[in-house]
């Protein structure tokens, strides 16, 4: 990289520096004399005087401009050595991206977890639970930040983190220890392999393709909160999230009712806050209502053309946050967020996944069904969770959702085909229908894909979406025949080096009959009514607080 690089990647650093050594102020005459301009008749009358003060100028500009980009250069790399990186995944998931728009744009989703590490004496103090120093952390805060093809629109899904999930295989970047795939509530997986299996984790379950993961703890949200100089959060009724008698800890928030600033630890202690709020999935709530009172805040402010301001949260962030690798550049992160920014605040969602009561533990939580997958499929489809949008927006995506890849002849007949079936119907909530795959693959015989057979082999893998996958492109038409022969959309026909052949894999979204069921497309704000939908700009948001822990 050079010096002229950074100009053109960080426009805001070096514009912002002041170690680059100044040119001293010269008189009006262009001459080295006092406030009456030069006592040089030469330079007076433009001889070489003239010419050396010409030189003189051209070298202190070159000296002001190249200390100047070197002050940025310099500042730019030490916001690059602030950035701890991982692996983007580190576990086995199969989710593909969303098809592009109309106009080629794909959505960006962006896992944020948040760390309960005590791994640090910042972090113990901040946390408490000395016990747990040197534990692997575990993901108690988990929030999927979905932003639209057309940068219009944006969504932030919570899962509880007490969510009863299925966490793939995964193996630790760091140590190379690899954890078997498990059945265990959704937090454990950050203490199994990294951010990189939270991120398999979630794709799993929602078949929605994660790009990126950002992780941040106790003390990066502190440093978070301080650099953005504070949020403005309500409670109905005075709070103190204290311990008490029958329920020890407690976050030692403390607020009146109404609306108060908080920044720093206060901040901290008002996402921690689970007691006061009566649950959970009451705190994800209170976490929504932050964000969205935060965003508000930053573009009050109009921090992003505010370089001192932006300059003291890069640093904040830069130290608070560990992100995926592909993003762990100041540039990849200021572009993000610039994007991010050209969002609306009333169209921006935030929600917490649908959910019941786990039957197995009624402390932890389970997806609920149909309604879950119902909010899946618009991430997966792009479809905006707020009814803010133009007509245009939707018509937009209608062509998208209509485009798919050309239709390309087999290379076999259907009878030569050789063509594997695979049982995937399983879910965290719900056992694999016995039989599916049999049952379909008696269907395909009957089509003349005589060939067709169930995998007996199959591990018990679980899909949201049905699929038919493929390895090579010579193999597509192939793909794309027995996909029209079931009724399968094309949309759901998938190349990956995962398969030798061409696969059925008969997911959760198809568990009886022989005909895909035709599923109607969800429409934009349409969202289920356990969601706990928030919209961004709405400033009205406000805590009710459990009996309790009022005072």
């Amino acid at each position: 990289m050079t010096r002229s690089d950074v100009r053109g990647e960080v426009p805001a650093v070096e514009d912002t520096m002041s170690l680059a050594p100044k040119a001293p102020a010269t008189s009006r005459g262009g001459g080295r004399g006092g406030k009456g301009g030069s006592k040089d008749p030469k330079a007076s009358k433009g001889g070489h005087g003239g010419r050396r003060v010409l030189r003189w100028s051209a070298t202190t500009l070159s000296v002001v401009i190249l200390g100047t980009a070197g002050a940025g250069y310099l500042y730019y790399q030490h916001l690059n050595g602030n950035i701890h990186k991982g692996q983007r995944n580190s576990g086995d998931s199969k989710a593909s991206r969303t098809a592009p728009n109309a106009a080629g744009q794909t959505p960006v989703n962006i896992l944020l977890i948040g760390s309960d590490s005590r791994n640090s004496a910042e972090n113990v103090k901040l946390g408490g639970s000395k016990d747990n120093v040197g534990n692997p952390p575990l993901g108690d805060v988990q929030m999927l930040i979905h932003l639209s093809a057309d940068r219009k629109s944006a969504a932030m899904v919570s899962i509880p983190r007490d969510t009863r999930v299925d966490i793939p295989k995964c193996t630790d970047p760091d140590t190379g220890k690899v954890y078997p795939a498990t059945n265990a509530i959704i937090n454990e997986s950050l203490a199994r392999g990294g951010a990189g299996c939270t991120l398999a984790t979630w794709e799993n379950l929602t078949g929605v393709y994660i790009d990126h993961w950002m992780t941040i703890d106790f003390s990066g949200v502190v440093k978070m909160a301080d650099a953005i100089g504070g949020v403005d959060v309500c409670v109905k009724q005075n709070v103190w999230d204290h311990p008490t008698a029958a329920v020890p800890g407690g976050s030692g928030l403390k607020l009146k009712a109404g609306t108060t600033k908080v920044e720093g630890r206060q901040a901290l202690q008002w996402l921690r806050t689970r007691h006061a709020w009566g649950s959970d999935l009451m705190r994800a709530r209170a976490q929504h209502m932050y964000l969205n009172s935060m965003i508000r805040t930053l573009k009050g402010q109009n921090v992003f053309t505010d370089t001192p301001r932006l300059m003291d949260l890069a640093e904040a962030a830069t130290k608070s946050l560990s992100v995926s690798e592909e993003i762990g550049t100041v540039k990849k992160l200021y572009d993000l967020a610039m994007q991010l920014k050209s969002v609306p605040t009333d169209r921006i969602t935030s929600v917490t996944m649908p959910n019941v009561q786990d039957p197995q533990n009624s402390d932890h939580v389970v997806p609920d069904g149909s309604n879950a997958d119902k909010m899946w499929r618009m991430l997966r489809d792009d479809v905006s969770f707020d009814k803010n949008g133009k007509a245009s927006d939707a018509s937009a995506k209608k062509k998208t959702t209509a485009s798919a890849e050309p239709s390309k002849e087999p290379s076999v007949a259907a009878a030569s085909l050789g063509l594997l079936v695979q049982n995937a119907t399983g879910t965290s909530t719900k056992a694999p229908v016995g039989g599916r795959a049999r049952t379909l693959a008696r269907e395909l015989t009957a089509k003349g894909y005589t060939r067709a057979a169930a995998d007996t082999s199959n591990t018990g893998e679980s899909v949201e979406k049905t699929v038919v996958r493929y390895p090579s492109a010579d193999l597509q038409g192939d793909a794309q025949a027995v996909a029209k022969a079931l009724g399968i959309p094309t949309s759901q026909i998938k190349q990956t080096t995962d398969v030798s052949g061409v696969t059925l894999v008969v997911g959760a979204d198809w568990r009886d009959g022989t005909a895909y069921p035709k599923q109607s497309a969800p429409k934009a704000g349409d969202l289920p009514d356990n969601a706990d939908a928030i919209n961004g700009s709405d400033t009205k948001q406000c805590m009710d607080v459990y009996g309790p822990y009022r005072w």
